[in-house]
């Protein structure tokens, strides 16, 4: 029915206007949409968005217990960031077994110091393993590298948000110089020029440095998977309402300092279900309790699998399911050309969001 009134419209479009003037329509919209694609996510999912439910929050406390040293088995020097002073710091949420992908990012934007003038960090979140070869491993790799972060909790999926509790934890202590936090995944091709050119645009300006920033790809009434089988399960007891609050996809977002700080202290104040809720679930509704907006970015990716495409991959901030191989050769091949054109990337970051999109309506369950 819908097709047929599509070309129902599409004759009378042709009769009323001929074919040639359709065609340069239809011509015209497709660059539009594929150079400005970005823009126009940005303005549908604002549409879509529904605001911070301040209602479920409380008077947070005022402080929080500190965090001490001995919270944490391996870390680098408690004055590494005294010393590096990051303007922003890059936490990877890492498997102790995963080397491999720790590698791959020491290798290409992890290993990055200074981007756009600014100095940048990462460091490497773990918990603990009962294998003691691979303990050792770690240690080894901690002593090696110095940017290893092994929180006091047992690394498993069920165990993510303990992990980024300790993540935040850690770097309200010992990086409260850095002005954002970026919570990336292991498996994430991250981009921080891409990320401090969008944030240098948008809150560049001085008077808005203390302004509370929780930035990602942002998912929308997402409702609480009450099967007891699956992986994402929240119980009934835990959340009442019928949808989440927005929230920013676990994949990668950023916090800026007085955001940190914030989560911090609404985690604090918000009890822990068992089983634990989903990392980025707990983010998002402490978020909400604390009165802090998630903002969303069309260059991360959270939603469907982005393909790799030079000039797309420049634009980007995030794409998420990326193996280190892959890490390796995508970062060689950006850096081995000079940057693509402003055309260049408009036109690769829309035919790459398409692309992704199109994988996603043709084969949703990969």
């Amino acid at each position: 029915m819908v097709i047929r009134g599509l070309w129902v419209c599409k004759i009378r479009l042709v009769k009323h206007f001929g074919l040639a003037q359709v065609l340069c329509l239809l011509v015209f919209t497709c660059l539009f949409v594929t150079l400005f694609i970005d823009y126009i996510e940005s303005w549908v999912t604002s549409l879509r968005m529904n605001g911070v439910g301040g209602a479920q929050g409380g008077i947070l406390p005022q402080s929080v217990p500190p965090t001490r040293p001995e919270e944490y088995l391996l870390m680098p020097s408690p004055l590494v960031c005294q010393r590096a002073k990051p303007y922003l710091i890059t936490m990877v949420t890492s498997a102790p077994a995963n080397q491999k992908a720790r590698q791959a990012i020491r290798d290409t934007w992890g290993g990055e110091v200074q981007v756009r003038g600014y100095r940048v960090m990462t460091l490497f979140m773990v918990g603990q393993v009962s294998d003691t070869v691979l303990t050792k491993q770690l240690t080894d790799e901690a002593r090696e590298h110095g940017d290893l972060v092994q929180g006091r909790f047992v690394d498993s999926y069920t165990n993510l948000t303990l992990k980024t509790l300790s993540m935040l934890a850690w770097a309200r202590r010992f990086c409260p110089e850095a002005r954002f936090l970026a919570k990336v995944d292991d498996d994430v091709m991250f981009n921080p020029s891409a990320l401090l050119q969008y944030i240098s645009l948008n809150w560049g300006a001085q008077e808005r440095e203390l302004e509370e920033l929780y930035l990602g790809r942002v998912h929308l009434n997402v409702a609480p998977d009450h099967d007891p089988g699956s992986k994402h399960f929240f119980p009934k007891d835990a959340f009442s309402g019928a949808v989440f609050p927005d929230y920013c996809s676990g994949t990668a977002y950023v916090l800026s300092r007085p955001a940190v700080l914030k989560l911090s202290l609404a985690a604090a104040a918000s009890p822990l279900p068992k089983p634990l809720p989903p990392e980025d679930v707990f983010v998002g509704l402490c978020a909400n309790t604390a009165g802090i907006a998630p903002t969303h970015c069309p260059l991360f990716s959270g939603g469907p699998p982005v393909p790799y495409a030079r000039c797309c991959y420049q634009a980007m901030v995030s794409a998420h399911h990326t193996k280190p191989e892959e890490m390796l050769n995508y970062w060689e091949d950006m850096h081995s050309k000079a940057p693509c054109s402003w055309v260049g990337v408009r036109s690769s970051l829309g035919i790459c969001k398409l692309r992704a999109l199109l994988g996603y309506l043709l084969w949703p369950t990969l």
